[in-house]
């Protein structure tokens, strides 16, 4: 069917994050990893497309997005949409804004929203300034992520350096007065040549007007969570069918393999609870797999029995990342990790798992390229911008989740393979 809505994501688990939300509509969401070789075919209503360009140089991530929206364009989509993550990770030089204005370029529009809120995971913005539970963002642990360190809060400080074009405000208060007050709002900033505008939300109430006011821009940017309202504005105006496909779920045995490669706060917590309820378990070290390689994990891996869902994971707190990366570099002590855990995930496949669970953005990233897998279909929701994906791998149809760091709660790795059960 033609696409609606056109997405694209800097990352793998911030492309299953906006796809899951998107999916609670109960239209089925096609994820595309990278974009397509191929034209168009058998697209979705909402098309999400999945690069690894976060962290990549400015160049290559603007001629990764453009070839993206290039494609959904050819589509049929109308209506865009650039995902990031909801703690804004970027640093002065991009790749959010100079991506966003490529996009604008590109679509011939002169003004988009930021709006990386997601209030159901604790991220909101006040007054331009984003808040991780209580905290800023600059005094959370986003300020000691190892290739992303946020030490500002406020979003129109981390735009203005990435963008060429005036930075400006839709506040709370203007929010709160409803989607024509915010319309407003936009339309006399778009007068006075303010064309990235960050708005303000605290809550679900506010991104639904938000949503309501700028269903209609070509190029919207934010987190997962301002997009959530839109297929429900698409079904009531006749945009989007009713009888629109809906997503099925395969049945998959229970042979499951979990990789972790985030150190986030929340994922530490992840693994030590899994850990703790006696799951089999294998802790990588950077240093040593510098000197020895994978072999070792590989060797444990063989000898598992998958019904039990092990463990490989490299989940540290801030002080030992930081050991390893100053003796590896911070690019090379990730990449290590990295390519260990898609070796893991290639041979639990080969083993018989048929149930991947994996925490950690580029590690997502590593491992679904890993596993040559290029389209995935969104199934149910394990937590809030966390979904179970089907895809195929190997010749194998298998069940994939790719968990953002600081997502889930501390039971997260246990909910996943309880939420698979009841399908």
């Amino acid at each position: 069917m033609t696409t609606i809505l056109g997405c694209i994501a800097d990352d793998f688990t911030g492309a299953t994050d906006l796809a899951g939300l998107l999916a609670r509509s109960g239209v089925r969401v096609s994820l595309r990893i990278g974009v397509p070789d191929s034209s168009p075919s058998e697209t979705a209503a909402f098309e999400v497309i999945a690069l690894k360009s976060r962290t990549a140089p400015v160049d290559e991530a603007v001629t990764e997005t453009r070839a993206a929206l290039k494609w959904l364009q050819a589509a049929g989509a109308q209506r865009f949409f650039w995902k990031y993550c909801s703690t804004f990770d970027s640093t002065a030089e991009g790749n959010i804004g100079p991506v966003a204005e490529a996009l604008m370029a590109d679509l011939g529009t002169d003004q988009t929203i930021y709006c990386p809120a997601f209030p159901e995971n604790g991220r909101a913005i006040f007054m331009g300034n984003l808040f991780v539970g209580q905290q800023p963002l600059a005094e959370s642990p986003m300020k000691d992520h190892p290739l992303t360190p946020m030490r500002d809060s406020n979003l129109m400080r981390l735009i203005q350096p990435q963008v060429t074009r005036p930075v400006g405000l839709a506040d709370r208060l203007t929010v709160a007065q409803g989607s024509d007050a915010l319309r407003n709002e936009l339309e006399q900033l778009k007068a006075k040549g303010v064309a990235h505008v960050v708005v303000d939300a605290v809550a679900n109430s506010d991104l639904e007007i938000i949503a309501e006011a700028c269903r209609d821009m070509p190029l919207m940017t934010g987190g997962s969570a301002v997009a959530m309202p839109l297929p429900a504005l698409y079904l009531a105006d006749g945009t989007l069918s009713a009888d629109a496909p809906k997503a099925q779920a395969p049945q998959l045995g229970v042979a499951t393999i979990v990789l972790s490669g985030s150190c986030s706060a929340m994922t530490n917590k992840q693994v030590a609870d899994y850990t703790s309820r006696g799951i089999p378990a294998f802790q990588l070290d950077p240093l040593a797999l510098a000197e020895n390689g994978p072999q070792k994990a590989l060797d444990w891996l063989s000898k598992q029995d998958l019904d039990k869902a092990p463990i490989i994971y490299a989940t540290a707190n801030p002080q030992s990342v930081r050991a390893a990366q100053e003796k590896l570099g911070v690019a090379g002590a990730g990449e290590i990790v990295e390519a260990t855990l898609s070796a893991c995930a290639v041979a639990a496949r080969d083993k018989g798992a048929r149930r991947v669970i994996v925490a950690g953005g580029e590690t997502s990233g590593a491992v679904t390229k890993a596993l040559g897998v290029t389209q995935l279909d969104i199934g149910t929701e394990i937590a809030p911008g966390v979904p179970w994906t089907y895809c195929q791998s190997g010749g194998h149809q298998i069940a994939l989740t790719l968990k953002s760091g600081n997502f889930g709660t501390e039971t997260f790795f246990t909910d996943a393979q309880e939420k698979l059960n009841a399908v």
